[in-house]
């Protein structure tokens, strides 16, 4: 390949989220354009939800239904045939406002008489007004018109996607896209048997996408970047149809899922539909792949790749190699700034499925994402995959530096939002940021990801809210002071509750991480945490939050270190594709997966401002011990 044909396109493919690009190809992108490569994007993941959510998507998915025995369909989808016609003429109206191209339609949408109200309206009769009012009037009082609409606008999209998961793919969702084919799974067979099925209406319409973006770009190379497990099926399916198109395109796999779930790649049929698999930050991993297909070097010395063996080749043909030349990963600082270039900026879809204010953020509006350092500072919880390089490897850039990115991205995309997707941005550099964007005088808003350490003064806290600061999110993990204390986390419950008062204080909204399941966790660990979350919320400390169920993984010290945690861990089966969650035997017997129930029920309550007096033991199904947690503890901890 000459230097001149070698066009590099990178992918966000189906699925990561509507409302903004995913960073990865856009950090990518901007790197290789500042060493002269010729760069582009596509984002796939979106293109395929506009198709298929447009007049012409809504009548594809109608055909492929009434193609299908009567009998066979279920009454949600019955109810979208005998409203079809309206859900046709208004997918396109509610799309545009979604978008933000036509917010007068906000008025119809209000109205109730609009849109066609499926089964997900079903949820609105939470809050029924006694009187017979509004019954969203709580949420939006009497002039919030457009974010109503648009939680209203949600609920119909989630309707549509409800009946093209029943009729047409049982795998689709928004996020977590065919999840269960790549998530751990040790044998490649179960996403291989997905790929050899014949194309569903979904495929299809991600193929002719595919070879759209190749037809338009004419790319020799093609980056593939999967976040998620819920992306790693689209993947394939844009991979596979690159290869029957044109075998000679090089198809490049990378990404969070990659980095962390194939670091011990053995399966061959891999290969069939990816010629070089990356790990870790891309930059440097693909000018060594770069260099190569250009005559520069050999493939044993490329940078963090597998690849398979072709006949001829140390005689090892059909097997994975992985070959890692060891050259210095790009400084942080050196990496360049991202660009939005060549990404429908306007075209990304602003929904609003949770009404909580903080909540709200991760799928309303268009943000720029922004890294502040890359790494963790603290990589030392013991539940997190600090033996990884994107924890391990801590690495920072100046604060002028970070501020001439967020100017020249500003001036790229006329936004200017920020929302900074670190592991846990560090005290000192958000100080040194907040300092420089207030002397320079660059208005920005922006949030981020932090630790509730005792470094966030109030008086810190009131800077970075002078200098744009709207919203912070922080593990606050088990709230349990021996259970932080066992994980490592470095904080307590009394000082996260002063480092989250003072946040709201200065007008910032706090969101928390929270976790159950955790090595040696009792049930009345776990009522014990859900009392002090339930103060959290009562004293104003925290506005949001979420509970997930804790995983060990292999690259975590709990994985690596079981005894140290007084687990023991299932033998996993032999691997030859994905390896991250492992199972575990936990003494302690209790029943997590009843547990979370409760927990998330409380914690969705907590958010809309319910329930906050009533005794935590009443969000249980069974019998639980009282909680031990004196009922004034965060107001005490906050005097």
């Amino acid at each position: 390949m000459s230097e001149t044909s070698l066009r590099v396109l990178s992918v966000i493919p189906p699925m990561t989220q509507l409302n903004t690009p995913y960073p990865s190809t856009a950090y990518l992108t901007g790197f290789l354009r500042s060493r002269g490569v010729d760069a582009v994007q596509e984002d796939l993941a979106l293109a395929l939800v506009l198709r298929l959510f447009s007049r012409d998507g809504l009548t594809a998915i109608r055909d492929r239904i009434e193609a299908t025995p009567e009998r066979q369909r279920s009454a949600r989808v019955k109810a979208f045939l005998a409203q079809f016609e309206r859900y046709r003429i208004t997918i396109g109206p509610a799309v545009a406002f979604l978008q933000g191209r036509d917010p007068t339609l906000a008025n119809r949408i209000c109205g109730r008489n609009f849109l066609p109200e499926g089964s997900r309206f079903e949820s609105l009769e939470v809050y029924i007004d006694p009187d017979g009012g509004d019954p969203l009037a709580w949420a939006f009082g009497a002039l919030g018109l457009e974010d109503r609409a648009r939680h209203l606008a949600t609920l119909y999209l989630n309707d549509v996607a409800d009946v093209l998961r029943e009729a047409v793919d049982p795998r689709f969702e928004f996020v977590r896209y065919a999840e269960s084919l790549a998530q751990s799974q040790a044998s490649f067979e179960p996403l291989a048997a997905a790929l050899a099925e014949p194309l569903n209406l979904v495929d299809e319409t991600l193929r002719a996408l595919t070879l759209d973006a190749i037809a338009r770009h004419a790319p020799r190379v093609v980056l593939l970047s999967v976040p998620f497990p819920g992306a790693v099926y689209g993947a394939f399916r844009i991979a596979q149809a690159i290869k029957a198109h044109d075998p000679g395109i090089v198809t490049v796999l990378g990404g969070g899922f990659v980095n962390t779930e194939l670091r011990e790649l053995k399966e061959p049929r891999v290969f069939d539909y990816f010629d070089f698999v990356t790990l870790d930050d891309g930059e440097r991993p693909i000018l060594a792949l770069l260099d190569h297909l250009k005559g520069g070097r050999g493939r044993s010395r490329l940078v963090r790749s597998f690849f398979r063996d072709s006949e001829g080749d140390q005689g090892k043909n059909g097997e994975v190699r992985y070959v890692n030349l060891g050259e210095a990963d790009i400084a942080f600082a050196e990496v360049g700034t991202p660009t939005w270039d060549g990404l429908p900026l306007d075209r990304y879809l602003s929904v609003l499925d949770m009404l909580n204010p903080m909540h709200r953020l991760w799928s309303d509006g268009r943000w720029n994402k922004l890294t502040v350092a890359h790494g963790c500072y603290w990589k030392k919880c013991s539940f997190c995959d600090v033996s990884l390089d994107y924890i391990s490897r801590y690495d920072g850039a100046s604060a002028k530096t970070l501020v001439d990115r967020i100017e020249a991205i500003i001036a790229e995309t006329g936004q200017t939002g920020f929302h900074f997707v670190d592991e846990a941005a560090p005290p000192k550099a958000l100080k040194a940021l907040a300092q420089e964007l207030i002397e320079r005088g660059v208005a920005i808003s922006w949030w981020g990801n932090i630790r509730f350490e005792k470094s966030f003064t109030p008086e810190l806290c009131r800077l970075l809210a002078d200098s744009g600061c709207i919203a912070v999110s922080g593990g606050l993990e088990v709230a349990s002071d021996r259970l932080l204390q066992l994980m490592k986390k470095g904080v307590s419950v009394d000082q996260v509750a002063r480092v989250t008062n003072a946040f709201t204080e200065a007008g910032i909204l706090v969101h928390a991480y929270l976790m159950y399941g955790f090595p040696t966790q009792t049930v009345q660990d776990t009522v014990d945490a859900l009392e002090y979350v339930r103060q959290l919320f009562e004293s104003g400390c925290i506005q949001s939050g979420f509970f997930h169920r804790f995983a060990c993984t292999v690259h975590s010290p709990v994985g690596q270190n079981p005894d140290e945690y007084g687990v023991k861990l299932v033998p996993l089966p032999p691997v030859t594709f994905a390896k991250n969650d492992v199972r575990f035997i936990d003494p302690t017997g209790v029943d997590h997966d009843a547990l979370g129930v409760a927990l998330n029920k409380a914690l969705y309550n907590y958010m809309h401002g319910i329930g906050l007096e009533q005794d935590v033991r009443g969000w249980f199904s069974d019998r639980v011990p009282r909680p031990r947690v004196p009922r004034n503890f965060i107001e005490r901890a906050l005097r």
